[in-house]
């Protein structure tokens, strides 16, 4: 194949262009501050999950107050009852009974007031708690919002760039002979280089010296013939720093 001198340097172009585009692609596939996202996601989730486990013992806590509320009510009313009729009575019997009654009432009162105070404590503590939960759930999900609007404002920025790369190669692939595009092109898929700069006798693609028979060989050939690297299989662009 044939190509203009210009035109072979020019792929040296392309082939940045590609290394930039890949490098674009890669940042994008595994974008930092998405992995900050992920992180913020999860601690959003473990925050709610405490939150919703701290506003369960809340909830618990509070229907056994009510029920232990209750059952301190319920005592009272009985030993008030009791009071009365021990009041109004006028058998000594009567009295008698309602006396050891309402004595019986009363240490069931103290321990049930025990109860409720120290349901009363636990309650006061796992309020305590979910509002600590509650505050940590907002700063995890304030920390996400700001994780989010960074990694959208870095893909945006990368995104500007790969169009801004992508429209670069294509005004440059519609400068160059087609078939030699097609040749870059074809190289580059199977071998991961479309063309390689020959400095001091080095395949910049390969890192290889070329042997004397392959420098030979290249010196041998028109200024627009194309080469294939032996080493890379890229295609060898020559120029005044071949060292040829």
């Amino acid at each position: 194949m044939k190509a203009d001198p210009a035109d072979q340097e020019k792929l040296l172009d392309l082939h940045e262009l590609d290394v930039q585009l890949g490098r674009t692609a890669g940042v994008l596939r595994s974008l930092p501050e998405q992995q900050r996202v992920d992180q913020a996601e999860a601690a959003v989730q473990n925050s709610r999950a405490s939150q919703r486990d701290a506003l369960r013992t809340v909830d618990d806590l509070r229907a056994e107050l009510t029920r232990a509320e209750n059952d301190v009510e319920l005592v009272e009313k009985r030993i008030a009852t009791d009071q009365e009729r021990s009041s109004q009575t006028t058998s000594a019997k009567d009295a008698t009974g309602l006396e050891h009654e309402i004595a019986t009432l009363r240490e069931r009162l103290a321990v049930l007031e025990d109860v409720e105070l120290e349901v009363m404590t636990r309650l006061d503590e796992a309020e305590k708690v979910l509002s600590a939960s509650s505050a940590e759930t907002t700063q995890a999900e304030s920390e996400l919002d700001t994780a989010i609007g960074e990694a959208e404002r870095a893909r945006t920025e990368l995104e500007h760039e790969r169009e801004r790369l992508t429209a670069a190669r294509a005004e440059l692939v519609g400068s160059l002979p087609g078939d030699l595009v097609e040749l870059y092109e074809r190289q580059r898929e199977r071998y991961g280089f479309g063309a390689s700069l020959l400095r001091a006798r080095i395949s910049q693609a390969s890192g290889v010296t070329l042997t004397e028979s392959d420098l030979q060989t290249v010196r041998q050939a028109a200024a627009d013939d194309v080469l294939i690297c032996p080493d890379s299989n890229a295609i060898l662009v020559r120029t005044k720093e071949s060292g040829l």
